[in-house]
């Protein structure tokens, strides 16, 4: 199968290590994906309006070029991307009529989309195509008593109809752990939402929730926390500085995008993991379990 990879703009950016850590581990289990040529912002969030189309031509535009360099899949790390680009394409293969809009707009004669390109989030990937107990036999490093609370928050699991596992105990990202080697935690508010753009006008209210997000995961005996979304990575990273302020028995911890620990036990290189971009340095919890 023939994989495009969409990184969205995040990861071109303040989420550089999200991409170099996923890009070194793909590698290291010998897939080599294709990035997307002349790929465009998704649009983020999913516009939940009927005859709001137009929101809907920015993640179809991504599928066109994908089908383009004849892609049965485009792939995405983005949790924020994986939602906007799957329920597009979900929307364009129940609505006819939705569908030959938006092929009109992009004149796309002669290669009209029919929403014939799978959507993957690297999760799936892992879990379905290649598959975890693989994955597991190429870990050179294993995160040996390394106790990982994985957190989905939103996007990865709602709706229901897109999420890519259970809604209400999703397990993709704890059994990825399992097969990297380490020891999984579960804690109530790992799909609870971090605030998402209150970041912008709010902080105080992503920082209120850093708190019950993060002192649940230490309480339930967590070493770090996991994610897959870079907006969720700022908000539970980046804002513990504000959460200290206001909560003088909140302690911080390291945030880690889960590609960061799949490419610690597949060998990856420390300059590929990217940790200078932390607001919270995982290094010493790392160390500590001696995985540097």
């Amino acid at each position: 199968m023939k994989i495009s990879y969409y990184p969205g703009c995040t990861l071109k950016a303040n989420a550089k290590n999200f991409e170099d850590s996923a890009l070194c581990s793909l590698k290291q289990l010998g897939l080599e994906v294709e990035e997307l040529r002349r790929w465009n912002c998704c649009g983020t969030v999913y516009s939940l309006a009927t005859d709001d189309l137009i929101h809907h031509i920015a993640p179809i535009r991504n599928l066109i070029f994908s089908k383009e360099a004849k892609s049965e899949a485009l792939m995405t790390l983005c949790a924020m991307c994986y939602n906007t680009l799957k329920r597009a394409n979900e929307r364009i293969k129940k609505s006819r009529d939705d569908r030959d809009i938006i092929n009109r707009f992009m004149d796309a004669e002669g290669l009209a989309y029919e929403g014939d390109v799978k959507v993957l989030h690297l999760l799936e990937l892992l879990r379905d195509e290649i598959k975890f107990e693989n994955v597991a036999k190429k870990v050179v490093k294993p995160l040996k008593n390394l106790k990982v609370a994985s957190y989905y928050g939103c996007l990865l699991v709602r709706p229901k109809e897109i999420g890519l596992d259970d809604v209400e105990n999703p397990r993709v990202l704890e059994n990825l752990m399992t097969a990297l080697g380490a020891d999984p935690v579960d804690f109530p508010y790992k799909t609870e939402c971090c605030a998402s753009y209150q970041t912008v006008d709010n902080p105080g209210i992503v920082a209120e929730r850093t708190y019950r997000i993060l002192t649940s995961a230490q309480r339930a005996g967590a070493d770090v926390v996991s994610v897959s979304c870079p907006l969720c990575a700022f908000n539970l990273d980046n804002r513990q500085k504000e959460t200290v302020n206001l909560y003088s028995d909140f302690k911080k911890m390291p945030i880690l995008y889960f590609t960061q620990l799949l490419g610690i036990a597949l060998g990856c290189p420390e300059e590929a993991l990217r940790f200078d971009l932390h607001g919270v340095d995982p290094k010493p919890a790392l160390k500590q379990k001696g995985l540097l």
